[in-house]
Parts: C-alpha cells; structure tokens; sequence
C-alpha cells in the first residue's frame, strides 16, 4: 500500500473524529449551561451566581438530557442526539414543559431579571425549532449555539462576533457527521440567533 493511499484513508478518519469531538463539546445542553452560568454570574456575583445558574441548569439541561437518557436507555431512540426527526418531538416537548417551569419558579422567587429573560429566550428558540421539526430536521445544536452567540453580542457587544468561527466549527461538524445538510445548520443558527435576539434584549 502507498504512502498516498494511507494518507487518503485517514484523512477522512480523522475529519470524523474531529467532527464528533467538537458535536460532543457543543451539545445544546453544553451551550446552554454555558450562557446560564455567564448570565447568572454577570448578575450576582460568582457565589450566587453559580447557585442561580446551577438551579435553572437543572431544569434548562438536566431533566430533558435525563429523559432522553432514559429514552435511550429503553431504546425509544438510537443515541442521545436522538437523531431521527420523527422521534424528536416528545424530548422538545419535555424540555419545552422544563424551561417554561423554570422561568415560572425564577420570575416567582425573584431571581435576575436577566437570568429570566434568557430562560425565556430559551423557551422561545425552543418553541421555534419544535414548529419547525414537524416538517423538517432543524440542527438543535445549532440553534442553541447561535442562541447563545447572540446573547453574548448582547451582553458584550461585536467583539462577541469572534465566536462566529466556532459556531461555523459546529455547523461544519454536524455536516461531516451526515447529521444535518447545511441548509439544516444554517436555518438552526439563525433560527437561535433571532429568537435569542427577539426576547432577550427587551426583557433583560
């Protein structure tokens, strides 16, 4: 076999290894703790900060990755991606149900008026992509993704703009993995992007 032959069969390999690691590292679950601990800490120092993001974490993240972990577990879906679309309506529903019962304990107990209306930014992408899953398979991970970009141009301003690479990165791996098209990637991040942009700013 030649030197050639080699390389072109790992080249491919390694595209594939390199998608999967950065899907893994910017599952939507990833992406929207990530804006929920920025947001909390922002408000109320690095203490109460975690403790607010950590409890809205639970509901944002970790009863619907914890549904679909058992759903995975009973063999309702093939993978926590929960790649087939027809499957994908009951786990956006549970975490449509999650968020919104988030942002009604967090306007209850008065939490930051910024943490809410990011949850509620949140529940408004999710409502989107789950209109939009019934006829066609919308990336997930890049809605929240691009979600999350555009509320952190909100909070930071253009120098948030730089993140722009890494939101190409996920779309790219989702594309690699024959997970989504790349209509089905872009339509996602803007999808995340003018939901978060809608809601978040008037409300904050």
């Amino acid at each position: 076999m030649s030197r050639r032959t080699t390389t072109s069969r790992t080249r491919p390999a390694r595209r594939q290894t390199t998608a999967r690691v950065i899907t893994e590292l910017s599952g939507p679950a990833i992406c929207a703790v990530t804006g929920l601990m920025v947001v909390a800490i922002r408000n109320a120092g690095s203490g109460a900060g975690a403790a607010w993001g950590g409890f809205a974490a639970l509901f944002v993240a970790g009863v619907p990755m914890a549904y679909i972990a058992k759903g995975v577990k009973d063999g309702k879906w093939s993978d926590h991606h929960v790649t087939e679309r027809a499957h994908r309506a009951i786990p956006l529903l549970i975490a449509l149900g999650s968020v919104a019962s988030c942002a009604a304990l967090l306007a209850a107990v008065d939490a930051p008026r910024e943490l809410t209306a990011l949850i509620l930014a949140m529940l408004a992408g999710l409502a989107v992509v789950l209109a939009v899953t019934h006829w066609w398979k919308v990336s997930i991970h890049t809605a929240v993704a691009g979600g999350l970009l555009a509320t952190l141009v909100v909070l930071f301003g253009s120098w948030a703009l730089l993140g722009i690479p890494v939101l190409a990165a996920i779309a790219w791996s989702r594309t690699v993995l024959d997970a989504h098209t790349w209509p089905q990637v872009l339509t996602g991040s803007l999808l995340g992007a003018l939901a978060a942009a809608s809601v978040f700013p008037p409300l904050r």
